[in-house]
Formats: C-alpha cells, sequence, structure tokens
C-alpha cells in the first residue's frame, strides 16, 4: 500500500506540481482532482481518442470562456455538448458585452429597477441581451432562403460562429475548427427564444433529430471516446448516450456539485454507467465533487503544459 503524502506548499510552485503533489497525496479530494487531471491529459493526448466537452451551468460567465476557446483552437478538443445558456453568453460576449461582479450590498430590486439580471455573484446589462438580439435577428434575416429549414442546431451554431470577429469566442474558434458545437437544449434558452419568436413572423426550424445523425457518424467513425463533463443534467446525459453506440467512453471525467441521493444522472457517479453501457467496463474515470470553475482551470492548466 501507498502511504498518504502530506501536502508541501513549499515543494508547489506550478499548477504541474501541485497536481503531482495531489497525486501523491492520492486520498479524498486531493486525489480525485489529481487523478481526473491525468485522466484528462491521457484523452486530449491520445490520438486515437475523439474527446468530448459537455458543459451545463454558467461555465462562460463564471470566466471558463477563453480556457474552452483555446481548447478548441489547439486541437484538443473534437465536439462540444452545451447547454444553450452557455452558446447566449459566449455571442452575448462576441457581440460587445459583457459579465460583471455584483457588487456588494447591492439586492435584487436595485438589479432590476437599473437593467440588470443576475447569475448567482454575475450580473449582466439589459442593453447587452437588446443587442444580443438585434445581432440574432440581424443574422436570421442574413439566412439564404434554403438555409430557412433543414439544418441542424450544430450547422446552425457554425454557420453564426463563422460570422463572428472575436477570437476568445468558443463558436468563433469551434467554427473555425470544424469542432461541431451539440446543444439539445438549445430551444431553452434566450437564443431559442428568440427563435421561437423569429418563426411566428418567418418561416425557420432547425432539425434537431440531424444532429444525432452527425453524432452517430461522429461516434462510430472514432475509435475510442472520452469526455470532460462540468456539471451534469441534459448535456452529460446526451454526451454518455451517444456513446452506447461504441459500448461507452474509454475515458470520462465529471466535475459536479450534485449529490447522488436523490437518483438524478446529475450527481450519479461515473461507475453507475457501467451498468447502462455508458462507460467501458475498462474505461479509465473520475467523478470529481466541487466547482468546476475551480477545478476545471487546474486542470486545463495542468493539461496544457
Amino acid at each position: 500500500m501507498k502511504r498518504v503524502e502530506h501536502f508541501n506548499p513549499e515543494a508547489s510552485k506550478s499548477v504541474s506540481s501541485f497536481i503531482e503533489q495531489m497525486l501523491n497525496v492520492g486520498v479524498l479530494g486531493a486525489g480525485r482532482l489529481a487523478r481526473a487531471a491525468r485522466i484528462f491529459k491521457q484523452m486530449i493526448t491520445d490520438d486515437k481518442c475523439f474527446t468530448f466537452l459537455s458543459m451545463s451551468g454558467p461555465m462562460v460567465p463564471g470566466g471558463l470562456r477563453i480556457a474552452v476557446s483555446q481548447l478548441v483552437e489547439k486541437g484538443l478538443i473534437d465536439a462540444i455538448v452545451t447547454s444553450g445558456a452557455n452558446i447566449v453568453h459566449d455571442l452575448l460576449e462576441a457581440y460587445g458585452g459583457a459579465h460583471y461582479r455584483v457588487p456588494s450590498g447591492i439586492n435584487d430590486e436595485q438589479l432590476r429597477s437599473e437593467g440588470m439580471g443576475r447569475v448567482a455573484d454575475i450580473f449582466i446589462y439589459e442593453q447587452d441581451f437588446e443587442t444580443f438580439e438585434e445581432k440574432i435577428y440581424a443574422f436570421l434575416d442574413s439566412l439564404p432562403s434554403e438555409s430557412m429549414s433543414g439544418m441542424s442546431p450544430s450547422e446552425f451554431l457554425h454557420t453564426i460562429g463563422m460570422t463572428l470577429t472575436d477570437k476568445s469566442s468558443i463558436l468563433y474558434q469551434a467554427a473555425r475548427k470544424n469542432v461541431p458545437i451539440f446543444s439539445p437544449g438549445l430551444m431553452d434558452s434566450m437564443l431559442g427564444f428568440h427563435l421561437f419568436t423569429y418563426s411566428t413572423a418567418k418561416s425557420f426550424s432547425l432539425d434537431f433529430v440531424k444532429d444525432l445523425r452527425v453524432l452517430a457518424e461522429l461516434i462510430n467513425s472514432a475509435e475510442k471516446t472520452g469526455a470532460m463533463m462540468l456539471g451534469g443534467g441534459l448535456t452529460k446525459h446526451f454526451t454518455m448516450g451517444s456513446t452506447i453506440l461504441k459500448g461507452g467512453l474509454d475515458y470520462a471525467v465529471q466535475i459536479t456539485l450534485d449529490r447522488p441521493e436523490g437518483g438524478s444522472l446529475s450527481g450519479a457517479p461515473l461507475k453507475e454507467g457501467v451498468s447502462w453501457q455508458k462507460i467501458q467496463v475498462e474505461a479509465n474515470y473520475e467523478t470529481v465533487i466541487g466547482d468546476a470553475t475551480i477545478l476545471f482551470p487546474l486542470i486545463v492548466a495542468y493539461s496544457m503544459n
């Protein structure tokens, strides 16, 4: 048996040495974080592995936008599965908006009266959402008539991405690297709402089933599959469920704050996926309980160096 080695602050001069020390500690959250970092590094450096990044929760407003866009730019991520909200917040910044830290002492009634919306301790000006709405309608008006129906959501998001100029944008980088962005819950977002309102005046629709065909082709052509899953819910299920076609993921990391007692997928440990053929029996996987806006940057910094 290996002994628990205690953390030595003086020996931790970089993110890499910090993670290696966590690996030497080897137990509890320290061990899980270090093993997750090792697994993620393995999957993005394995040329035979098709790597997913799935995101639920406010990952873009929470500061992960550049980390994700750089992973895409460097060719380390092959597909993204995300909530519609993260797409909205990426576009909001690409169109000149921003996310701000809520000042201490301000309450929600004040935020509302001053034209701001809050996500935890992040706020966004309504004016930026108005600009977002104008840009989306202008984009939709620019589409050729043959594109107004039959596009899959991933094709739609690729087309938007090609119109952007912000190199920090996830959609910008994904479009230029031909990394598909799948968003099975796209309609449950401000973008989805604008697509609905636009469709009440002009003909427009997306083919969500087409994305499943695109995804099936990608999975079937992959020798191995891996996934870094931030949060749970629909994006986690869509990612894991798609790999049933190959008997499950070969590499998997989940970072979640949800608990397993309620039986929800969001809180389910990854080992549960083995029974559903969403995780290979011999897979390399780790579930980490914690805040992805803290832990994912550490894992990315370790994996990219």
